[in-house]
């Protein structure tokens, strides 16, 4: 939940790094982290980029963890996609992609988690016109896979590797790309 908060926006190796730095100090613990200071919090997580926003998502997103939840994801778990994602929407910060990514990467629920990745290709391709918007997205693959949290996981991993590898926003390589019809 901690990296769906700190990805927006930037890159996951930063974001690892970040993560790195609060297990070092021992508060990758919902109550140890909620305990944390804002400033103290914002310099841990400086890695991730936008690091005042970020403590402040993650405050709130861990406010919400630990008053609904009691810090237990297990509890959490326990509660359907739909209504889980719609409490986690209620939470300032907390978007569609970065819900989607707590539901399928933290919980382990049947979600696709649609990324600028994903839009950047699908409309490349000529799926999806550039306007479609999350949702709209999202649907493509929920109704046109098996809901499977780890075939929709494999599947955005696929989408991330291809983008970042291929699909560039500046200077994309088309020509050797492996969706490319020959």
């Amino acid at each position: 939940m901690v990296g769906a908060v700190l990805t927006q926006n930037t890159s996951w190796p930063n974001v690892e790094k970040a993560i790195g730095n609060l297990k070092d100090k021992g508060l990758l613990k919902p109550k140890k982290l909620y305990s944390l200071k804002n400033a103290r919090l914002a310099k841990l997580i400086r890695p991730a980029g936008y690091y005042n926003l970020k403590a402040k998502r993650l405050k709130n997103l861990l406010r919400f963890f630990i008053q609904r939840y009691q810090g237990n994801v297990g509890k959490m778990a326990l509660v359907e996609a739909k209504a889980l994602r719609q409490e986690l929407l209620g939470v300032n910060g907390i978007g569609p992609e970065t819900a989607d990514s707590i539901l399928l990467y933290g919980l382990g629920k049947p979600v696709f988690v649609v990324d600028a990745y994903t839009k950047r290709i699908l409309s490349r391709h000529g799926i999806i016109g550039e306007g479609m918007d999350y949702d709209g997205v999202q649907k493509l693959f929920m109704l046109g896979l098996k809901k499977d949290a780890r075939l929709f996981n494999e599947y955005h991993a696929l989408l991330v590797k291809l983008g970042k590898d291929f699909c560039l926003k500046v200077k994309p390589r088309c020509l050797t790309c492996p969706l490319r019809l020959k």
